[in-house]
């Protein structure tokens, strides 16, 4: 807080008065961090937002892509997720992330049960002397990590015993989610350390969900039937929905990653709309060119592998680089959507891979590029874009490598305590009634 001298205190000022020059060290000294009450409203709007993505959002949009009969297991997948991982967030995962550690690979146990935080402790925003109350910093990135094991869910829809889901849910956000995390955005973390740029969670989300669901659709095969039944989505009305509510949610992902309601948040927002209709253009456009026809289905996959293109990057790049990161991001997940995943024959039920990893690569990698001033990006009169888009890759790198490495591990920690697979006829009755007792519908 500034304290007012008054026009003699700045008459004496201006004569060099010795104790007006100490009033004023005094005055400097007792400042204060700063909470603006706009900051706050805005960062829990942003986190009621990112929830708004995973339920109902993500629930809705990966359940309308799956059969009749597995629908209501997805829903649960989705909202069991969200719910278990919040807990732990609260009891360890806070702590694991931004703990306050110096290590360069997690934040140590210093904020376990959430220790030493209280409604009076803050924690910082990326101006000087403006901090936001630590408990909605808490909350806005533990929608984050709810949101993140979610996303796997598409690779192993139909047919993963919701017993594993769960248990490898909590295993994958302590050793490889609040890892990673840290290491790109706590001022102590690796990455971060490297100078890579990942303004919402392009490698921490999208490269991590994408890698694991790879690796979980590599491990447990394709579903029974796979490329003989009909296992077109069963509602893309519902899958549309739900590609709704992402895009909607996603402001407060991306704008909220500002972590004050100033300009900044508006550039991410602005890009936030622009990539993603720019993405949904060009996956119509894709489609037309090679099978005749633009589909439901590739404008909702367009739109979330524009989201997913736009997430590191949005706080970084202009609105004219936004629009070419949409257009360029859909054709590169549309060939691996349809001809690496037909190639390697890997079942990704629901392409989390080919949209979240890949386009979550691509967008970290243009991120370096597109951060560059004679683009329209935000780097100042030092940035060296070769120099930058190294970084890119290397955090990319390390990521892969954590998460692909890493997931592989716990999947068959998994295995060995619970299994993962439903047996054969579950898988063919769906997992609605034989998991969960009862049925999305009855009609």
């Amino acid at each position: 807080m500034k304290k007012t001298l008054g026009w003699a205190g700045l008459a004496a000022l201006a004569l060099g008065l010795p104790a007006v020059a100490q009033e004023t060290a005094t005055a400097a000294a007792q400042a204060v961090p700063v909470i603006d009450k706009g900051d706050v409203a805005w960062m829990m709007t942003a986190s009621a937002l990112v929830l708004f993505m995973t339920v109902p959002g993500l629930a809705l949009f990966y359940g309308g892509l799956v059969r009749t009969k597995n629908m209501l297991s997805v829903l649960m997948q989705c909202t069991m997720i969200a719910a278990v991982v919040m807990i732990v967030w609260i009891l360890y995962g806070y702590s694991f992330a931004f703990g306050g550690g110096i290590s360069p690979y997690w934040g140590g146990l210093g904020k376990v049960f959430l220790a030493g935080v209280t409604p009076e402790t803050t924690a910082a925003t990326f101006t000087g002397g403006v901090v936001l109350p630590e408990y909605v910093f808490i909350a806005f990135q533990m929608t984050f990590a709810a949101i993140t094991p979610a996303l796997i869910i598409g690779a192993f829809a139909e047919r993963a015993k919701f017993s594993a889901v769960l248990i490898f849910s909590v295993l994958w956000v302590t050793f490889i989610y609040f890892p990673v995390a840290h290491m790109v955005w706590d001022a102590s973390g690796l990455i971060f350390n490297m100078g890579a740029i990942d303004f919402a969670g392009g490698t921490v989300v999208h490269i991590n969900a994408g890698i694991a669901a790879l690796v979980w659709a590599l491990v447990l095969g394709p579903r029974v039937g796979y490329g003989r039944d009909n296992m077109a989505p069963h509602s893309m009305t519902l899958t549309m929905v739900g590609a709704a509510m992402l895009w909607v949610g996603w402001f407060g992902f991306n704008a909220g990653s500002n972590l004050e309601a100033t300009a900044g948040a508006t550039l991410a927002m602005l890009n936030t709309f622009v990539a993603t209709a720019a993405a949904i253009v060009s996956w119509a456009l894709v489609e037309t060119i090679t099978r005749g026809k633009a589909s439901g289905l590739g404008a909702a996959s367009g739109m979330v592998a524009g989201l997913v293109a736009v997430t590191p990057a949005c706080g970084t790049t202009g609105p004219v680089g936004a629009i070419v990161l949409g257009l360029a991001v859909s054709p590169v997940c549309y060939f691996f959507v349809t001809r690496v995943k037909q190639k390697f024959g890997y079942d990704d039920s629901l392409d989390v891979f080919g949209v979240h990893g890949i386009g979550g690569i691509f967008g970290a990698i243009a991120t370096g590029i597109l951060m560059a001033p004679g683009l329209g990006g935000t780097g100042g009169d030092d940035f060296v874009m070769g120099a930058q888009v190294v970084t890119q890759i290397k955090a990319v790198l390390i990521t892969v490598l954590w998460s692909g490495i890493g997931s592989a591990v716990l999947i068959y920690v998994t295995k060995a305590i619970t299994g993962l697979r439903v047996a054969s006829d579950d898988e063919r009755q769906g997992l609605d009634l034989t998991s969960h007792g009862e049925s999305a519908y009855h009609a």
